[in-house]
């Protein structure tokens, strides 16, 4: 049997919904064009977004870059959150701020 602290699976299921955020901005749905062009973002623009879900994803799964991941994921959704409630879309920043949150176990079970 495998233990794994309560910070440790924070991390990955944090992992996890970033990867899942970053494939939805990658393959651009419907939903999320019509978001970046409603909020005047460059075209393309959620595919950088995406990319760099996908990069936190990664960050945040191996221990030894989990530090770097939660620090780029705080910066990311620190932006997110800015911008929706920029937007007066209040209840979807409300994930944001549980995700920064989220984030402090996995800052912490980072191992340096």
């Amino acid at each position: 049997m495998i233990f794994a602290s309560p910070a440790t699976l924070d991390s990955l299921l944090l992992s996890a919904v970033f990867a899942a955020s970053g494939l939805i901005h990658v393959l651009g749905v419907g939903f999320v064009q019509r978001a970046y062009e409603r909020w005047h973002f460059p075209p393309k623009f959620y595919r950088v977004t995406g990319v760099v879900n996908l990069l936190i994803a990664a960050f945040l799964a191996v221990p030894v870059t989990r530090i770097w991941g939660a620090v780029l994921a705080a910066i990311v959704m620190f932006i997110a959150v800015v911008t929706l409630l920029n937007h007066r879309q209040y209840a979807y920043s409300f994930p944001g701020m549980l995700l920064m949150a989220l984030l402090v176990p996995a800052f912490l079970s980072s191992p340096i």
